[in-house]
């Protein structure tokens, strides 16, 4: 679908794609070829090889090795003895990349840029690079994330010698443009606009140097170039801020022209820039794309409303050609969602809310069921909730229609009052269930049932208990997402 798209994933964050493949474009070594060999293997004879070879593995005198059992027995569905081992590891090795890991992540919490700089000197005096090996980008990496979260807590304070000091001691080229892209927010929130444009320019020309295979076609050189488009916008709005109008269209025809998919936020800024230099026609071509789409925010909405009007002299008409796009528009996405529309049985479950009440899908059978996986640390589910509340809203007083948002793949050691503070927090009017890893498998068993490998997931589920609707992600288009929701529902009502 095309309003759901980015999403979370349970295994890999945007900051390691493919870091263990980064400068290798083949398995790492033989033991990994062997391993996955066995791994996909139907012989019942390897599958008891590799039982036998993941247990001399985990008890191996190398963390290499040992984290590599831990991965396979993942692989294999055997959680609870992957985090056993993960749960071992730091302690068998103190001064292993794990305790490394583990003991930077303090930093990310200190509040001052004094603090976060004195807790780096002593991390970095504890794990000095010299003691890791250092000829792959994960080896760098974890010390590269570290200087920049001391960089960005400088420049927040308005500290520019201190954060480009920290920004100069970066190491993974490909990475560069992440941090660069922080310490851009960093600045621009606190209203240094001349070296938020600085750090903006610093991130676009790094993605720009790995576009069009320019450094290699392996994933980790794809990742920084994915962050082109967006990167190039960002440095034209903050030169249309420091009214550098023709300047900053020059970019925004960069971003746009590399966009490879719609983008309302990158067509509205295009358009500003283009009415600050009174080029209306062309302004009102780049917001019509938009509007015809059906992402127009209210925002958009009024702008094209006032072109449009500035255009024709009056208003005059201007609601019956609205009504036409909005009814082609909605046409056009009847035909996508009948194509996308599937039948399958929902899986069963029964869980507990936020005040440990028991919930069943069964409960609700016969209504339309909404079934939206999330979690307070994925940002697209976040991001989604302002139109899951829209829509929630909308539906309130339809008795045959029920949201449920299950909270899954936590990542602290009380998920409840996690999710509970973050819904209170934000005023949401959600029905919250708990899918909590169980504690013998370590498995989250509800999303795992669901066969979800990102989230936010979304399930609309008929009347009679049948799948009919899948979604994964969220592209931070409210309204455009309540349409699209709004006729799956409908359309699931009519299955039933």
């Amino acid at each position: 679908m095309k309003l759901f798209k980015t999403a979370c994933s349970l295994l890999l964050s945007v900051v390691a794609i493919s870091a263990s493949q980064a400068q290798n474009t083949k398995p790492a070594d033989t033991l990994v070829q062997y391993l996955n060999k066995l791994v996909n293997s139907k012989d019942s004879t390897d599958k008891n090889v590799l039982r036998s070879r993941l247990a001399d593995l985990s008890a191996a005198k190398t963390e290499k090795e040992v984290l590599t059992a831990a991965n396979y027995y993942y692989r294999i569905g055997d959680a609870k003895k992957s985090e056993a081992i993960y749960g071992e590891i730091t302690t068998r090795f103190p001064l292993g990349t794990q305790a490394r890991n583990e003991a930077s992540k303090n930093i990310y919490l200190l509040k001052t840029a004094a603090e976060a700089e004195t807790a780096y000197k002593a991390w970095v005096k504890k794990f000095p690079p010299t003691m890791y090996d250092n000829t792959k980008v994960d080896d760098r990496l974890p010390y590269d994330y570290i200087r920049a979260v001391v960089a960005g807590k400088f420049a927040a304070e308005k500290n520019v010698a201190k954060a480009n000091e920290y920004a100069n001691m970066l190491e993974v080229d490909f990475w560069k443009g992440n941090a660069y892209s922080g310490l851009t927010d960093a600045f621009y929130k606190n209203g240094d606009l001349a070296n938020a444009e600085i750090f903006a320019k610093k991130a676009m020309d790094n993605a720009f140097s790995y576009t069009d295979g320019k450094k290699g076609n392996e994933n980790w050189a794809k990742f920084s170039a994915s962050g082109y488009a967006g990167l190039t916008t960002t440095y034209a709005n903050i030169l249309f801020d420091r009214k550098k109008y023709t300047e900053a269209l020059k970019y925004s025809e960069l971003a746009y022209k590399k966009s490879t998919s719609l983008n309302p936020r990158l067509n509205y800024r295009y358009a500003k820039i283009l009415m600050g230099l009174n080029r209306n026609q062309e302004a009102y071509d780049k917001l019509e794309e938009v509007v015809k789409a059906g992402k127009a925010t209210p925002e958009i909405a009024a702008d094209f409303k006032k072109l449009y009007v500035k255009l024709k002299g009056n208003e005059g008409g201007f609601d019956a050609y609205a009504a036409a796009i909005r009814k082609a528009y909605l046409e056009n996405l009847n035909k996508q969602l009948t194509k996308a529309m599937v039948n399958e049985p929902a899986a069963p479950f029964s869980l507990t809310d936020l005040n440990g009440r028991q919930v069943s899908l069964a409960d609700y059978k016969g209504k339309i069921v909404i079934l939206d996986f999330w979690a307070t640390w994925c940002g697209p589910c976040k991001a989604s909730f302002p139109a899951m509340q829209m829509a929630v809203n909308k539906y309130k007083d339809d008795e045959n229609v029920k949201f449920l948002f299950i909270h899954t793949w936590e990542k602290v050691a009380d998920p409840v009052k996690d999710a509970a503070d973050y819904i209170k927090g934000m005023k949401y009017s959600f029905e919250v269930l708990m899918d909590i890893k169980d504690a013998q498998t370590k498995v989250n068993k509800v999303v795992s049932s669901y066969k979800v490998n990102g989230i936010p997931a979304k399930f609309v589920i008929d009347a009679a208990g049948n799948i009919r609707f899948k979604l994964t992600g969220f592209d931070g288009s409210n309204e455009a997402a309540v349409d699209e929701l709004s006729m799956m529902i409908d359309m699931a009502k009519a299955k039933s």
